[in-house]
């Protein structure tokens, strides 16, 4: 499980356009919001990531870095970055499963083709929003086990502007007994 303050697993990945996404490298002054979704098969994830795409400036106004990553191949994933017109989201590639596993993804098995007629890949993580600062410590943290009801981009922001106004910590970090 993941903990808030503490390390999260390195992440080291393709991207469509930008070269290699190395999380121990990003240089945004508050961090970044990795948004994991399902894949191009998903047509709830097409939506969620226009969301995303739409509040690409506002996250970088407040010093934080976006992409959006999927298990899919590069081929998927450039689909869904045309699908959604992504022109400043960065899109990330071929997670490995193992590596959804370190971030405390839910892993799907395949049903075969989706309402869309796009077939599933046998094996897929599911939804998780993640905040990490730039020192790579879990700031904010949310996984699902479907596509349904996920955070909204726009509370997030708000809720970005809230924690830098008060320089309100990660919360949820406790790992004592209870």
């Amino acid at each position: 499980m993941l903990v808030p303050r503490q390390r999260t697993p390195d992440l080291k990945l393709p991207t469509l356009e930008h070269g290699t996404f190395d999380l121990s490298s990003e240089t945004s002054e508050r961090g970044t919001v990795i948004c994991f979704y399902r894949g191009l098969h998903c047509p709830i994830c097409a939506t969620y990531l226009t969301e995303f795409q739409k509040r690409v400036a506002d996250f970088a106004e407040r010093g934080v870095g976006t992409i959006a990553i999927s298990s899919d191949g590069e081929d998927r994933a450039r689909d869904m970055a045309a699908k959604i017109g992504a022109d400043t989201l960065r899109f990330a590639y071929d997670l490995p499963l193992a590596k959804a596993r370190e971030w405390g993804l839910y892993i799907s098995t395949s049903r075969g083709k989706t309402s869309i007629g796009i077939e599933e890949p046998a094996l897929f993580s599911e939804p998780g929003l993640f905040m990490v600062t730039p020192e790579q410590s879990l700031y904010y943290g949310s996984v699902q086990t479907m596509p349904f009801v996920r955070p909204h981009f726009s509370e997030l922001v708000g809720a970005l502007d809230f924690a830098i106004k008060n320089n309100y910590p990660a919360r949820g970090e406790y790992t004592g007994a209870v």
